[in-house]
């Protein structure tokens, strides 16, 4: 998101980010990770029965199997970003669309919904929009933890769930790509991520003033009712965002709902075995605070 001056498109230069300083800077202390949950207290002690790297690889591996069950999943995405001066809101941009899949099995996106925007402070961008549908609902795989400086800081319960909970961070910046930084919980039974709270990395700015800055975020998980993933369903970011003329207020609220199977031959797997269709999920899930 950008003041109305509009943002660049520039090739970002190849940098080595120190982890600590880095998640210093990204989250902006202890107090901004309690903003959007009610965890409980972090216990630093080391997981017992298992080493750290351990858990990462479990995760991760399970997180390749969710992604690949995901593409094959359509759902309904319902976005509101808006600027808040004070109490008011100044400016709303509002989209609702379908994921699906064409004859072919392709995913197509079908808008639904999309008034004209009354945003003036800021404009979204292609970037803002990218994030929106791929990254809020950060995924970490197997074959992305390279690419990451993964610390772990300790286990904290959140609401039904015992999870472990990582720090992570790019290791580099590299092109245009983007990446997560912030903090994942997993849960201590299945080894998946039911909670993110970060922000897209990096903002982007260049001379002349223009600015590209992104807002952290929080993204629930829950499972849905046809199989044991943990699925994202509910994304809120309040932040306020420092460009070099004005700081923005902004509120945005994702919600992912709908979730249905697509109907082809396909099979999705679970620790190497096929997930029957309808098969229900366990009930734990975070609850996130919708206001």
């Amino acid at each position: 998101m950008f003041p109305v001056r509009f943002r660049y498109t520039g090739a970002m230069k190849l940098m080595r980010i120190a982890f600590i300083v880095v998640m210093t800077v990204a989250l902006c202390g202890a107090a901004s990770l309690s903003a959007f949950g009610d965890e409980g207290p972090l216990d630093t002690a080391q997981p017992k029965g298992v080493t750290p790297e351990e858990i990462i690889q479990r995760f991760a591996a399970k997180e390749k199997e969710f992604k690949l069950a995901l593409d094959q999943y359509g759902y309904r995405q319902t976005v509101k970003v808006q600027t808040v001066d004070g109490d008011t809101v100044d400016g709303e941009y509002q989209e609702v669309f379908d994921v699906s899949f064409d004859d072919r099995g392709k995913k197509v996106k079908n808008v639904v919904f999309a008034p004209q925007s009354t945003l003036q402070r800021i404009s979204m961008t292609s970037e803002d929009i990218d994030d929106i549908e791929n990254r809020l609902p950060f995924v970490l795989t197997s074959d992305d933890i390279n690419e990451y400086s993964i610390l772990y800081v300790g286990q904290q319960q959140e609401d039904d769930l015992h999870c472990y909970v990582f720090d992570i961070a790019p290791k580099q910046i590299e092109g245009k790509k983007r990446y997560f930084q912030g903090r994942i919980w997993v849960d201590d039974r299945d080894f998946q991520i039911v909670k993110t709270y970060g922000k897209t990395v990096p903002d982007i700015r260049k001379k002349k003033g223009n600015e590209n800055l992104f807002p952290k975020f929080t993204t629930y998980r829950q499972q849905v009712s046809d199989g044991p993933y943990w699925f994202p369903v509910y994304t809120r970011a309040e932040d306020t965002l420092h460009f070099s003329n004005q700081d923005v207020k902004i509120r945005e609220i994702v919600k992912y709902t709908n979730y249905k199977k697509f109907g082809a031959n396909v099979k999705i797997t679970y620790e190497g075995k096929e997930v029957p269709k309808g098969d229900q999920g366990k009930g734990a899930k975070p609850q996130p605070q919708q206001k």
